[in-house]
């Protein structure tokens, strides 16, 4: 009998560990290292359309996910002041057995996924990531950045945005900034709030928050991009509430949380499509390390999520690990990832360039259809 194969995937974040489960599943010998030394348990919320929640039932997590987080199937427009201009029932791109929207404080995902990869059993290294590459047709050497070495079938790049791996392979396509930064935080959730409800208009572009469980929410303002010289962080507490005094409702409660600097975070948007291929021989990159979008439609996630699903049953399938898998799997996620980048930042654009007549809720009806198909 002929060895197992086995793959190195280089980054724990949420594509990463999805795609150790789904191939260990499948029999395949999985590596993971992640140069984080606490494997990322970190930030505020995320927002999680039913499109991701269908991969992550794939993956087996979705009970133990839903039961962290909070499920919702509206979607609420208010005024600056608070005032409730409309609520729509959102659309269940997961199908019917799933909540449209389900919202998580991201440790929270992060600590279910990590744990569904150790059980699964791959071999989990932290703190450490790849120094240097070489291959061959039937294979990868690799040396990490701790000293140790290893041949593998197949490298997976899912170490995101700045990936040092897609540079170290020769893909040259960069992220780029799209204009926009966004303050994030997690609070308490007022007595109320059971769905997002988004402003548009007020001092910032958006004024948004998510329910993440039932004492959290994680709140959200997105405003023109500001050099980060300008921002010590020891201002991003003040700073963040003082955009929030422009929003009434629930946003009183919520800046009145707003009080350590520290569990604010403020990052740029950005925008990443690999237009060429997405490997070069048996390296291949996944998630942000092939396409980033800003969360204007809220797939970012889905969208990694997605691409673990499909390259794991590419490479579950008894074909050669050749040339022809990583160029299927770029040829079949690629129109729906470009979809998804491009109206994001096509959403953005409107909010930046004041566009009044700009069809919103078009555009995000027609991609969230879309997405209701399997990727």
């Amino acid at each position: 009998m002929s060895p197992a194969p086995t793959v190195l995937i280089v980054g724990g974040g949420i594509c990463g560990n999805a795609l150790a489960v789904l191939l260990r599943r499948a029999g395949i010998g999985v590596d993971l290292v992640e140069v984080s030394s606490d494997w990322n348990v970190q930030g505020s919320g995320i927002t999680l359309q039913g499109n991701a929640l269908r991969v992550l039932r794939e993956v087996g997590v979705w009970e133990e996910v839903g039961r962290a987080g909070f499920g919702f199937d509206t979607l609420g427009l208010i005024a600056p002041d608070g005032t409730v201009l409309h609520v729509a029932e959102d659309i269940r791109t997961g199908g019917p057995g799933l909540p449209a929207t389900l919202g998580i404080r991201r440790p929270d995902l992060q600590r279910v996924l990590t744990g569904a990869v150790r059980a699964a059993g791959a071999r989990v290294r932290l703190g450490c990531t790849v120094e240097s590459l070489e291959q061959d047709g039937g294979g990868v050497d690799v040396r990490l950045t701790d000293g140790t070495a290893g041949r593998y079938d197949l490298v997976v790049a899912a170490d995101g945005l700045g990936s040092p791996v897609r540079a170290m392979i020769g893909i040259e396509d960069r992220p780029e900034p799209t204009g926009m930064g966004i303050w994030r935080v997690t609070a308490p959730r007022p007595r109320g709030v059971e769905r997002t409800d988004l402003a548009y208009g007020g001092p910032a572009y958006i004024a948004g928050y998510c329910p993440t469980g039932e004492d959290s929410l994680y709140a959200y303002l997105v405003e023109p991009a500001r050099e980060r010289a300008e921002l010590p962080p020891s201002s991003y507490a003040a700073r963040m509430r003082e955009l929030a005094a422009g929003y009434g409702g629930a946003w009183e409660e919520i800046r009145s949380s707003i009080s350590e600097d520290s569990a604010v975070n403020y990052t740029w948007f950005h925008r990443l499509l690999v237009e060429g291929p997405w490997h070069r021989g048996r390296v291949v990159l996944a998630g942000d390390a092939a396409h980033a979008c800003p969360p204007t439609l809220a797939q970012g996630a889905a969208m990694s999520l997605e691409d673990a699903l499909v390259l794991a049953e590419l490479l579950a399938g008894g074909a050669g690990w050749d040339e022809k898998l990583p160029a299927a799997y770029r040829e079949r996620r690629m129109p729906r990832v470009r979809m998804v980048v491009e109206n994001s930042v096509r959403l953005g654009s409107w909010l930046m360039e004041g566009v009044r007549d700009a069809d919103v809720p078009g555009l995000i009806g027609r991609t969230m259809t879309v997405l209701g198909e399997r990727p």
